[in-house]
């Protein structure tokens, strides 16, 4: 019988290296975008940045309205994408 592997997609697993700007909210150091994922929420919950009426709409400080191209909200959808722009995969 074979094994199942747990855990997720491995494509997520393989640690990327975030930018200056995103690094200012996640840490520099390579880390797996899961991590990323869940370092962003932290920040997000201990800033307060989740809208109290919209709880999909994250509402940026000065470190996320730049990793968010600018944009002073953004649904917790679009952060993905623009979280993406600021990972570089490690060779």
């Amino acid at each position: 019988m074979s094994e199942k592997k747990k855990g997720g997609n491995p494509k997520f697993m393989k640690p990327v290296q975030p930018d200056a700007i995103l690094a200012k909210v996640v840490g520099s150091e390579p880390i797996p975008r899961t991590e990323i994922t869940k370092r962003l929420w932290d920040y997000i919950k201990k800033n307060g940045l989740q809208d109290a009426k919209v709880r999909t709409q994250i509402n940026a400080d000065a470190n996320l309205e730049a990793v968010f191209g600018g944009k002073k909200s953004v649904t917790m959808f679009e952060m993905t994408k623009h979280v993406s722009q600021h990972v570089k995969a490690i060779a």
